[in-house]
């Protein structure tokens, strides 16, 4: 399984990418945590209120799933990582069975 880690403005924007995901079963699940991120932007230091959304799916989902998150992200140059993670059998299954 992976995760997919993205950050988003607003857990509406965050939603709106993560829901289209799971309809078109790219992903299991997708959980949204309010945040602060600092980062260099054009030779600046910013502090912005953002919000993370880790996606879980399975790895053959990927490719799929972060050319969806390209298209549909609100930002110019967004996060998407993949992240590599082991999970209980069970859950494992139920993954392989929503995606």
């Amino acid at each position: 399984m992976i995760l997919i880690y993205s950050t988003f403005a607003n857990t509406k924007e965050a939603r709106k990418v993560s829901e289209l995901l799971l309809k078109k079963k790219l992903i299991a699940c997708a959980t949204v945590i309010p945040s602060e991120s600092s980062y260099l932007w054009n030779g600046t230091i910013k502090h912005e209120k953002e919000v993370i959304c880790i996606m879980k799916t399975v790895k053959e989902k990927w490719l799929a799933a972060k050319k969806e998150i390209e298209k549909n992200h609100p930002y110019d140059i967004p996060c998407i990582l993949k992240i590599d993670a082991e999970a209980n059998q069970a859950y494992e299954l139920w993954m392989k069975k929503e995606t």
